[in-house]
């Protein structure tokens, strides 16, 4: 059975950091390119970045980049997302996935930015 499972979002404020992970199941997590995703309220959902197998390319979405950084531990089968200077406009939850996305997404984690 597939899972994507993402952890480690919270209320943090202006300047702040986070560190989510995402815990993956049933498929061949060290073969895929995975992602990070995110959804405001009321937008659609939105690539953020992305991490090849083996780590040796990253990429991220131009507001994030320099602020946040993309890891993987294929032992562990996780994803993290380093998350430093948040800003009130990286307010959304989070969702983890292939990319491009081919799982069914999970429950995602909330992070809200904010004074």
């Amino acid at each position: 059975q597939v899972w994507l499972v993402e952890s480690g979002g919270g209320l943090v404020e202006p300047g702040g950091s986070l560190r989510l992970s995402c815990a993956a199941s049933g498929f061949t997590f060290m073969s895929d390119d995975m992602s990070w995703y995110r959804q405001a309220p009321g937008q659609e959902r939105e690539w953020v970045a992305s991490i090849s197998p083996r780590s040796t390319w990253k990429n991220y979405e131009t507001s994030v980049e320099g602020r946040c950084t993309i890891s993987r531990d294929n032992v562990k089968n996780t994803l993290y997302l380093q998350m430093n200077s948040l800003k009130p406009e990286d307010t959304a939850t989070y969702y983890c996935n292939t990319d491009p996305p081919r799982l069914a997404w999970g429950q995602g984690t909330q992070v809200t930015v904010s004074s």
